[in-house]
């Protein structure tokens, strides 16, 4: 590991993190559909983006850069977001009210901070103005920077992506989309076109 950064007044190194974060978003999203009706779950430790241990040296700048950061792609790619909390709290998430009760997601009394939660999910937390913490969800794909190991929170069966960049900042990336199990054996059929062909294939 490099020296590390410190982001105080360091805009130029900022942006470089935002520009970072925005390609490992694309690579993401081309390869899990994030779409409409989707959902982003996102793990982030802002001391390994700056080169520290994973919870010894909370940033706020880098956490509302990320914040901001995701919160543009979001609106872009039309999918939502879950903010995954520390190991303090239990590794519960930040979503939106309106979304929790949509999908009945079970409700947890606590509010994140730098510290017990995490900068990112703090940030999450006062950003969006019907925010509450969830227990657990089930996320159509994910994005961790810096192993905060969010893959309880992925739906099965949760598949590696490889992007351009396995970094952000000097934080380790780890991306993943999810697909439906494979059911079935030697006979199943996975592909609908296949599908259709030995259906309809002596009728047409």
């Amino acid at each position: 590991m490099r020296e590390p950064r410190g982001p105080m007044g360091d805009r130029a190194w900022l942006d470089q993190i935002r520009s970072e974060l925005r390609e490992c978003l694309d690579d993401l999203r081309a390869a899990a559909d994030l779409g409409p009706g989707r959902l982003l779950v996102v793990g982030a430790s802002t001391s390994e983006v700056c080169g520290h241990r994973i919870g010894t040296h909370t940033s706020a700048e880098v956490g509302q850069a990320l914040v901001e950061t995701l919160f543009d792609f979001a609106a872009a790619a039309g999918c939502h977001l879950a903010f995954q909390c520390c190991e303090h709290l239990n590794r519960a998430l930040v979503v939106r009210r309106s979304l929790a009760e949509a999908r009945g997601w079970t409700e947890v009394a606590a509010v994140p901070v730098p510290g017990a939660g995490g900068s990112v999910a703090a940030h999450a937390y006062f950003a969006w103005p019907d925010a509450c913490l969830v227990e657990r969800v089930e996320a159509d794909a994910g994005l961790d920077i810096g192993d905060t190991l969010i893959g309880m929170h992925l739906k099965r069966v949760a598949v590696p992506v490889r992007g351009r960049r396995n970094r952000i900042g000097e934080a380790h990336v780890v991306m993943a989309r999810t697909r439906p199990p494979l059911v079935g054996g030697s006979r199943a059929v996975y592909d609908v076109e296949e599908a259709r062909r030995r259906l309809f294939g002596d009728m047409r």
